[in-house]
């Protein structure tokens, strides 16, 4: 009888053992980032025209954070800040890799009257990265897809991925998004495979090899960047949709630099959304297939905001002002979300969240120790998944450039529901009450001077802190040859981009015999 009490109580002990075994085996991460990307680009994020049932399946069982935001307004800081777990100023690398900087930006005959500041072209190797860190506590590490964080020496294996597949110092998909793929990192497929479905797939083989093994793996995909393209059946398809809800008499609006997109009815656009979600749909059926569904954390999110000026003008984000390159929410304000297999979403979640929070949340949801000292600007969102508050924080974007999409140099900081902009070409700040005025439009700077006050001081002392660099005033600075370009933008690319875009949606349109080249509207 001893013994069968003795024998009784061991089991209940290893048993116990066993199920804290299974409760603390290693999650899985799966981080899937697109890029240029926008806020209503997506079915569950307010989007009527473009289709996305696989991330809308996906939103169901995630957090959804609905002032999500990116690190920049651009692809390669936001980029450097999800490495890193630090705000651009912090890093240092403030522009897209590759960007003219200081006088040389006067190569680029956009006559504007400051000079942009200098930024680092590279992720420093100082840094401990996110994959370095899931690595150092043996997860397998993988790449696929854009990089655009430097050049040789810096690509993803030298960050702590195990392997990489197409990521280099490009920023685009040098071939389209249809092999061949003249990228060095990739082998070409049977002529037109699809670039994002193969990135995708590459993705998946990873996962099934590596069985029970932890891995935390990136899928970056470039789309949805330029140049826009999809196969001749999803044009059509978004082509007759656009037509059964109507088209609108106008398609663009002009900002301050440059026309912007004011309605979603680009149908190679949306084609080329459609495919990304079709993507999407690879690796979570493979995930579920491998019975890994329940044992990985899943990221998604855009490197910042849809392009709605510049580059393809393919979009509008809708529910927000402005889009990538530039200081107004739809600049930065993304789709973000994480799916958590022990965390079941409740509600979404308005806090502020900034791409900086991905490095130490996903430690601390994976259970591994948090770095503090890298990640200085992010904090974990797990208290928010488990139903605490988190104190208001700042977040700072800083942005001494110039954009393609019509951005001008400035820095940004919100704090609870005030968002200040310091604009350095006239050295002042607007000041805006989001709860009240989502689109940016009216500034009440002058009413709340001590809110203005207090944010552009603490604005101030973060940009010191950093030792941030800033513009200078060009002094060969040209208001007329400046003026001329704005009459230009008015006069003639505006009128071009409404008659490309009633082409697209002609159906006789045709970019050429091989579909796949299809190129943006240029400016030049």
């Amino acid at each position: 009888m001893k013994y069968a009490i003795v024998f009784t109580f061991l089991g209940v002990i290893a048993s116990v053992f066993s199920c804290g075994q299974r409760e603390q085996e290693p999650l899985n991460v799966l981080f899937i980032l697109v890029d240029d990307l926008g806020y209503a680009d997506l079915g569950f994020m307010g989007s009527s025209y473009y289709e996305t049932p696989n991330l809308d399946k996906l939103s169901e069982d995630s957090w959804i954070f609905t002032h999500g935001y990116s690190g920049s307004r651009v692809c390669s800081p936001a980029r450097a800040t999800i490495m890193t777990g630090q705000f651009t100023a912090r890093h240092g690398i403030t522009d897209w890799i590759g960007a003219k900087e200081g006088e040389e930006w006067r190569d680029q005959n956009r006559f504007d009257p400051m000079l942009p500041a200098y930024y680092r072209h590279g992720l420093d190797s100082a840094h401990t990265t996110l994959a370095e860190a899931f690595k150092a506590k043996g997860f397998r590490t993988f790449y696929a897809g854009k990089w655009h964080l430097g050049d040789e020496g810096s690509y993803p294996e030298d960050h702590g991925f195990d392997r990489n597949v197409g990521g280099w110092e490009k920023g685009s998909p040098m071939g389209g998004f249809f092999s061949p793929y003249q990228n060095p990192k990739i082998t070409d497929g049977p002529p037109g495979e699809n670039l994002t479905t193969r990135l995708a797939s590459e993705v998946a083989a990873f996962m099934k090899e590596e069985g029970d093994s932890p891995f935390f793996a990136m899928l970056s995909f470039y789309a949805v960047h330029a140049p826009i393209q999809t196969t001749e059946e999803k044009w059509a398809k978004y082509r007759e949709k656009a037509h059964k809800m109507g088209i609108a008499e106008k398609g663009f609006e002009m900002g301050e630099k440059l026309p912007f997109r004011i309605v979603q009815d680009n149908p190679v656009y949306a084609g080329l959304v459609e495919t990304m979600d079709d993507a999407v749909g690879i690796v979570v059926d493979q995930l579920k297939a491998l019975g890994l569904y329940e044992r990985t954390i899943i990221v998604f999110t855009s490197d910042n905001g849809g392009v709605v000026a510049g580059d393809a003008f393919a979009t509008s984000n809708l529910l927000v002002k402005g889009g990538k390159g530039q200081h107004w929410e739809g600049g930065f304000r993304v789709p973000y979300l994480i799916r958590v297999p022990h965390l079941k979403p409740t509600e979404r979640i308005s806090y502020p969240v900034t791409g900086a929070d991905f490095f130490p949340t996903l430690l601390d949801l994976a259970g591994l120790p948090l770095l503090p000292m890298q990640h200085m600007d992010g904090v974990s969102l797990k208290p928010l998944m488990e139903g605490y508050e988190l104190p208001d924080r700042a977040l700072v974007w800083h942005y001494p450039h110039y954009g393609n999409q019509g951005g001008v140099p400035s820095s940004v900081i919100r704090k609870g529901p005030w968002k200040l902009i310091h604009h350095w070409e006239s050295n002042k700040q607007s000041l805006y009450f989001l709860p009240d005025d989502p689109w940016e439009e009216e500034d009440v700077a002058l009413a709340h001077n001590d809110i203005r006050v207090m944010l552009q001081t603490e604005l101030s002392h973060y940009l010191e802190q950093t030792n941030a660099s800033l513009p200078e005033p060009d002094p060969l600075f040209d208001e007329e040859k400046y003026n001329n370009r704005l009459a230009d933008m008015r006069d003639r690319v505006l009128p071009n981009l409404e008659k490309q875009r009633l082409d697209f949606l002609d159906p006789n349109w045709q970019p050429n015999p091989d579909w796949w080249g299809s190129q943006p509207l240029t400016l030049d």
